[in-house]
């Protein structure tokens, strides 16, 4: 491959990664519904040619976006993860860390959770499901090593806690959004973390003896 081959391709993953990011930032600011292809396109100052040149339609951008998403968030995750002393270390520490990764991308869970874009696309359901249920599996076995070293309640349905895990970051999202200014999402995650920690820890009963 040729030098000159090599920085046209670099080229265009520049451009196609700068397209996905103005998306984001549209979707930040007028939602999901609502952009077109000329709103990305004047965003960036190109023509919607120019933005259709690395991209054959507008569902391929928003599967690239969707992409975008999960491998960044996941590499996210795994790297707040690999910091965890012990299971639930670890989980405390991918929860704040979603939480720091949306502050920093706030139409995130806009895209994830639209259902305009799931409509209109089966790739992007598809998509989102995966992430989905990636990230469940994640939290079940990460719970599951916690219960095998008896920091968690034997009788823990892991499965079921996985699902409040997710459902607390997205209503915490939910609430920061509709009380805009009123309660940050950092805080209220801090917050709301040690309550659901309390909730799966073992009874002082149950806990090991020393």
């Amino acid at each position: 491959m040729s030098e000159e081959t090599i920085r046209k391709r670099l080229g265009a993953d520049a451009r196609r990664e700068e397209i996905i990011r103005v998306t984001l930032d549209l979707a930040a600011k007028q939602g999901v519904d609502d952009i077109t292809t000329q709103d990305m396109a004047q965003a960036m100052g190109l023509t919607q040619g120019a933005v259709f040149r690395h991209f054959p339609s507008k569902d391929a951008i928003w599967l690239a976006v969707m992409q975008w998403v999960r491998d960044r968030l996941m590499a996210v995750l795994g790297r707040a993860a690999e910091q965890g002393h012990d299971p639930l270390d670890a989980l405390e520490r991918m929860f704040f860390a979603h939480i720091a990764f949306i502050e920093g991308h706030p139409a995130i869970p806009r895209v994830l959770m639209s259902e305009h874009l799931h409509g209109r696309s089966s790739a992007l359901r598809q998509m989102v499901t995966e992430i989905m249920l990636g990230y469940e599996a994640k939290i079940a076995g990460l719970l599951q090593a916690a219960q095998a070293q008896a920091r968690v309640r034997a009788d823990l349905d892991t499965h079921a806690a996985a699902t409040l895990y997710i459902g607390m970051i997205q209503g915490l999202v939910m609430q920061s959004s509709i009380l805009r200014g009123k309660r940050t999402l950092a805080a209220e995650a801090a917050r709301t973390f040690p309550v659901f920690l309390q909730a799966v820890r073992p009874h002082a009963s149950q806990e090991p003896a020393p």
